[in-house]
């Protein structure tokens, strides 16, 4: 491979077809690709269409046989329930193939779904891979999901099974998740055949006589099963995100274009070799879960830590630094709000000088766009260790843009998400689908068609796919995202494209605001939306967290805000409102729900979104935003 990011991009660019069958060389397949992309296939065509191959044997199988057995394959580690344990890549393949054989057994067949309802435990990685080796298609869902949201993603992908735990665990207090369960399948028109129950000690949960069966009992009597070979463009999973009609929209991913795309990035953008250890701070339940934690790691034959807790109060703002100093981490990845919750408890980082993070080469960012002073905040905490900020979406299952390790790191510039990864040809389009000049903000939108990776379609709804995706900017994906490009092919990626505020002709990125205040010394994290404003149409107001420990005049701090934005942004933005709160409300993944916040700004009516963190804040913000 050529070094440097240009000499890779452009690599690809010469000859996509021959870049990408090079890559898939990195997995064994049961019936090698000879055609690498068919245009004629779904609604903008599918990679690998000839090939066979079986993914949990890519992750597990293969490297058994290659002498990794005794390697560690998961470390748990959950503060919140006092548990750490470890897997080695032999003791995963074992686990695995028992409950895919206790599957099989329940009458669980290639294309079955099976959805999974379960917290931060071994046996929600051990669920996917046995799904994987049976070709069954697995759904998670985030534990804890409110019932009525997870009885729509049952009515929606029509599981023969649900493997679920009994409950979760949260600083301080138990989840059941049996009695949401036991509700959503009492609202939902589909019911699985059966349910496998992980019964934890802190609550059990009664088990339905007929229905029910005990998870560890049905795989300690299970016969290990075989893998099962499926075709490349087989779906592996769905990962259902929210769509703007109320009904979920079902991302489907294929096996094989998936497989190769992570088992490039893994050496190329991460910079890891087998036998590294890396850490995805996140939850199965999301995108970068099942990518980087799950797959992506097994596939490279690294080691990946599974952690079952918070970057604050399990116990205090050092638990991050505790986890990669205990395991050897070599590459934390973490949302950007993991890290600002860190700062907000411990802005000097005097907690990490107890940890030693001698393996620790460099930190990811994703989930959402990283805020300058927070990723200055971090490569200076990490003295000088690369801070990347890359972009990505549940649709494309692994980065869009990003900074590239294994190809030497070009100069890191905060507040940008890098430039694109090979396969994607990133535009900033305007209002007529025409590229905008560098600079200057646009839709993001990806010439197709999209690289191996990234979802064929929606699940059941190609129609939809296209409607959501494709026909905004014809011979484009839309991406949703706003943002520029700059001339040395930077992209930055200021907001949701429903997140520009238009002030009095004037269209302002909330992302670029939000910069400005978050460079603020008391400020530890953020939030700008758009009011209606009878003159202007809409005027930026800011909500603005403190750091521990600041306390100042509110009215002192909203004009030194206010004089901010004048300053860098000018008067043109006609800011002059800002509000201290105690906290933002989010979804559970760390995104602010801002859309949310502008209907309560606005006083229209909305509906509590399920995936958030904590509903009370609501109330507190709203108090607030009737005084505007």
């Amino acid at each position: 491979m050529p070094e440097g990011h240009a000499a890779i991009h452009a690599e690809w660019q010469r000859d996509p077809e021959a870049y990408w069958a090079r890559a898939a060389h990195a997995i064994d397949w049961s019936t090698p690709p000879q055609a690498i992309f068919d245009p004629s296939q779904g609604p903008y065509g599918r990679w690998f269409p000839d090939a066979r191959l079986n993914l949990c044997f890519n992750a597990l199988d293969r490297h058994v046989a290659g002498g990794r057995g005794s390697q560690v394959a998961l470390y748990w580690d959950s503060p919140v329930s006092g548990q750490k344990s470890r897997l080695t890549y032999a003791g995963l393949l074992d686990r695995t193939a028992r409950l895919a054989g206790a599957l099989a057994a329940r009458g669980v067949q290639k294309g079955d779904r099976v959805v999974i309802y379960m917290p931060m435990v071994p046996e929600a990685v051990i669920a996917m891979l046995a799904c994987a080796r049976l070709g069954a298609v697995h759904s998670v869902v985030f534990g804890g999901f409110a019932a009525a949201e997870l009885a729509a993603r049952i009515a929606d992908a029509t599981p023969k099974a649900v493997i679920a735990a009994s409950c979760g665990l949260e600083p301080g207090r138990v989840v059941p998740y049996k009695p949401l369960l036991d509700a959503a399948l009492g609202l939902s028109p589909h019911r699985p055949d059966f349910c496998l129950i992980l019964r934890r000690d802190a609550a059990p949960g009664e088990l339905l006589p007929g229905r029910d069966e005990d998870l560890l009992e049905a795989m300690a009597a299970a016969t290990p099963h075989p893998c099962v070979d499926v075709a490349a463009t087989d779906p592996l999973y769905i990962l259902y995100t929210s769509g703007t009609t109320g009904k979920p929209k079902g991302i489907l991913r294929d096996t094989g274009g998936y497989a190769v795309a992570l088992a490039h990035s893994m050496p190329l953008l991460y910079g890891l070799a087998p036998g590294d250890v890396c850490w995805t701070a996140s939850d199965v339940g999301w995108v970068v879960g099942h990518s980087y934690i799950v797959y992506a790691p097994l596939l490279a034959g690294c080691s990946s830590v599974v952690y079952e807790g918070k970057p604050v109060g399990t116990p205090d703002a050092g638990a991050f630094w505790r986890v990669c100093a205990e395991y050897g981490v070599k590459t934390l990845f973490t949302a950007p709000t993991a890290l600002r919750a860190i700062k907000k408890e411990d802005p000097e980082g005097k907690l990490l000088a107890s940890y030693d993070l001698s393996t620790l080469e460099a930190l990811f960012l994703a989930g959402e766009r990283c805020d300058p002073d927070t990723a200055l905040w971090a490569e200076r905490l990490l003295g000088g260790r690369p801070v990347i900020d890359h972009w990505w979406q549940t649709e494309t299952g692994w980065c869009i843009t990003g900074n590239f390790r294994g190809a030497g790191l070009f100069p890191m510039r905060a507040g940008s998400g890098g430039k694109p990864a090979p396969g994607y040809d990133v535009q900033a389009l305007g209002d007529d689908g025409k590229p905008v000049p560098p600079g200057q903000t646009g839709s993001l939108a990806i010439r197709l068609p999209l690289p191996p990776g990234c979802a064929p379609s929606l699940f059941r709804a190609d129609d939809r796919f296209r409607q959501a995706y494709l026909e905004a900017f014809p011979g484009f994906y839309n991406t949703g995202d706003a943002g520029m490009i700059d001339a040395e092919g930077y992209v930055w990626v200021m907001s949701r494209t429903d997140d520009i505020i238009n002030t009095a002709g004037h269209r302002l990125s909330t992302g670029a605001l939000e910069e400005v205040l978050a460079s603020h010394p008391d400020i530890a994290e953020c939030a700008v939306i758009g009011i209606r404003d009878a003159l202007k149409g809409q005027v930026p107001m800011g909500l603005v967290v403190l750091k521990s420990g600041a306390n100042p005049d509110p009215a002192k701090l909203e004009a030194e805000l206010v004089a901010l934005v004048r300053e860098r942004v000018g008067p043109v933005a006609a800011f002059k409102r800002a509000s201290i709160v105690q906290r933002l409300p989010k979804t559970r993944s760390g995104k602010i729900l801002r859309a949310t916040l502008r209907k309560l700004a606005d006083g229209e009516s909305y509906t509590v979104p399920p995936t958030i963190d904590d509903p009370l804040i609501l109330d507190e913000i709203s108090e607030i935003l009737a005084k505007v």
